[in-house]
């Protein structure tokens, strides 16, 4: 019978753990309400076009941003 292999996985070293920290200083989260159909909508649109959902909303706040300033100039 093959032995059970337990993973060595132990979690953050402190190391790790500083490095995350540092990371995540650089960035602040902003909550947006949504029903869960429009979440699992923009989940699959962005899978679609090969980026997380974090990415395309970014993006498409960065698009419609700069649309919004060509329009009013």
């Amino acid at each position: 019978m093959p032995e059970d292999k337990k993973s060595k996985y132990r979690g953050f070293t402190p190391a790790q753990a500083d490095a995350h920290k540092r990371y995540m200083e650089k960035f602040v989260e902003i909550k947006v309400r949504m029903t869960a159909e429009k979440r699992s909508s923009v989940q699959d649109h962005a899978a679609n076009m090969n980026e997380s959902a974090t990415a395309f909303i970014n993006r498409a706040i960065d698009e419609t941003m700069q649309r919004d300033k060509s329009e009013s100039a």
